[in-house]
C-alpha cells in the first residue's frame, strides 16, 4: 500500500519519501523538510500516533492520519496528538490527494498585505497579515489548521459558528465530514489561547467570546 500510494501521489507531481516503520520516519523527518506527512496508525515499532506525538514536539507540519478504524479510538487519539485530519482505510486515490490538497492550502493560507490588520482580545493578539498569533506578548505555536481556525472564530466573535459551518470553511469538508476533527481542533486551540476564550453552545457549536 505504500509503494502504490508512492507511486500515485507522485503521479499527481507530488515528492514523496517513504519509510516502512515509525522509527524510520522519525529519522527521515528529523534529516529532511517536508511540506505535509501522512502517517499510518498501525506502523511497526512506533505506531503513527507516537510518531505524530514525536513530530508535535519540533514541528507545526501538516499532518494525515490514515485509520482502518473510522470509528474507533484511533480517530480521536490521532487528533489528540495533533494530527490535522484523518481518512479511513481503504482509501481511493482521489480521496486522499484532495486531503492533501486541503492542508496544504491551509498551510499556504496568506492574507493580501493590505487587508491585515492585528485583532486583539483580552491580552490575546492576532496578527491577519504576518499570520503570527501571541498571548500576553508571548509568540503562540499554532498549526496551519489551527491558526485556520482561529481566523474563522475571530472574523466573527460572539457569533455561534455550527460544526458543519467549521467542517466547510476551515476543513474543506461537505455536510458528511466528521465532526470529531472540529471537537478536536477546537480543543487544542483552547489548549493554546485558553480555554475560556471559545464557548460551547450546546446542540449547535462554539463561539469565540469578545
Amino acid at each position: 500500500m505504500r509503494r502504490s500510494f508512492a507511486v500515485a501521489l507522485e503521479r499527481y507531481g507530488y515528492r514523496v519519501e517513504t519509510a516502512e516503520d515509525g522509527l524510520a520516519g522519525l529519522e527521515a523527518f528529523r534529516g529532511g523538510e517536508f511540506d505535509l506527512l501522512v502517517l499510518d496508525v498501525m506502523l511497526p515499532g512506533l505506531d503513527g500516533i507516537g510518531l505524530c506525538r514525536r513530530v508535535r514536539e519540533s514541528s507545526l507540519v501538516p499532518v494525515l492520519m490514515m485509520s482502518a478504524r473510522g470509528d474507533g479510538l484511533d480517530v480521536v487519539a490521532g487528533l489528540e496528538a495533533g494530527a490535522d485530519d484523518y481518512v479511513v482505510k481503504p482509501v481511493e486515490t482521489f480521496v486522499l490527494v484532495a486531503r492533501i490538497r486541503s492542508l496544504l492550502r491551509r498551510a499556504t493560507y496568506r492574507q493580501a498585505p493590505e487587508e491585515g490588520t492585528a485583532l486583539v482580545f483580552d491580552g490575546l493578539r492576532i496578527d491577519t497579515a504576518a499570520m503570527e498569533v501571541s498571548l500576553d506578548g508571548r509568540p503562540v505555536a499554532l498549526t496551519p489548521t489551527e491558526l485556520k481556525l482561529l481566523l474563522e472564530f475571530a472574523a466573527r466573535p460572539g457569533v455561534v459558528l455550527e460544526r458543519h459551518t467549521l467542517l466547510r470553511n476551515v476543513w474543506d469538508y461537505g455536510w458528511d465530514g466528521d465532526s470529531r476533527v472540529v471537537d478536536l481542533g477546537v480543543q487544542r486551540l483552547r489548549g493554546k489561547i485558553g480555554r475560556d476564550r471559545i464557548e460551547t453552545v450546546r446542540g449547535f457549536g462554539y463561539k469565540f467570546r469578545r
